[in-house]
């Protein structure tokens, strides 16, 4: 389980991200978006706070076979981008689950203001302890945040202890290569929240411990290498923003933290990856 620390750690990193609904309105503002007729068509283009944007979200949606009879859970589901777009696009249901208060709450804003809450609903909670019954969702996804979660045999456990049998758990993760050394693991701890990094082989064995057949899993790392580049520019490019909500130290120590970060797929000692399971009948 996760200690307090940790826990706290991931807290503030998500309380003071450069992407967050203060920023999010306040761009939709800047380039003239009438808030009061917002819809997610327009939304999408400013919530996506995941790698890939939204083609990212069609390759899980169609890999899990998504559609208008599907409940979907959403493991950290963070600002809910990704949730709004499945239920916009797809016609299903999402419940996203997240730590972090302020996105959960900042989560539940934006969907009311594209009038998707009837679809779409988010919950405060801890993904090492989900609070849902057993066997509910026919699908669980996840973009890029089991990266915050320690004690990945518990983590894995508890997304497929929600999901039905037959059901389907697709997500894509940063994962370590040997490379990586423990000092490298040590600033990823305290620069990004990032704590006991799995790899490709290891969630694959995790899945299966969990009565899970592996469909898929693809390595993302030459891909992903190329778009956090991209991000390290795109939240550059926020600095003003940032310092002005948060301040000077706050960005400077964000920028340190996110370059060496990206410097590590540069090296080959991070990677991503992308995994389909199934859960099994029986």
């Amino acid at each position: 389980m996760a200690d307090s620390t940790h826990e706290n750690r991931v807290l503030d990193y998500y309380d003071t991200h450069p992407i967050n609904e203060h920023q999010i309105l306040e761009k939709l503002a800047l380039d003239g978006v009438d808030r009061q007729h917002l819809s997610e068509d327009v939304l999408k283009n400013y919530d996506q706070d995941h790698y890939g944007g939204v083609e990212a979200n069609d390759v899980l949606a169609q890999l899990a076979g998504i559609d208008e009879t599907t409940h979907v859970l959403d493991v950290c589901a963070g600002m809910g981008g990704p949730a709004r777009y499945l239920a916009h696009n797809y016609g299903c249901q999402v419940t996203g689950v997240d730590l972090t208060e302020s996105r959960v709450d900042g989560a539940k804003k934006l969907t009311a203001m594209v009038g998707l809450e009837d679809r779409v609903t988010f919950v405060q909670g801890n993904a090492l302890q989900n609070p849902f019954a057993d066997r509910t969702f026919d699908v669980v996804v996840s973009q890029e945040a089991f990266c915050h979660v320690p004690d990945k045999p518990t983590l894995i456990s508890e997304c497929i202890r929600v999901l039905k049998p037959g059901g389907r758990m697709a997500f894509t993760d940063i994962v370590e290569h040997p490379t990586i050394t423990d000092a490298a693991r040590g600033e990823l701890v305290t620069g990004m929240a990032q704590v006991e990094l799995g790899t490709l082989s290891g969630y694959q064995s995790l899945l299966e411990n969990e009565g899970c057949t592996i469909i898929s899993a693809d390595d993302l790392s030459a891909s992903w290498t190329a778009i956090l580049v991209e991000r390290l520019a795109m939240y550059r490019s926020l600095k003003n923003q940032t310092v002005d909500r948060f301040g000077a130290d706050h960005f400077q120590k964000w920028d340190d933290a996110y370059s060496f970060f990206v410097g590590l797929f540069e090296t080959g000692d991070l990677g991503g990856g992308r995994f389909l399971a199934q859960r099994n009948i029986s």
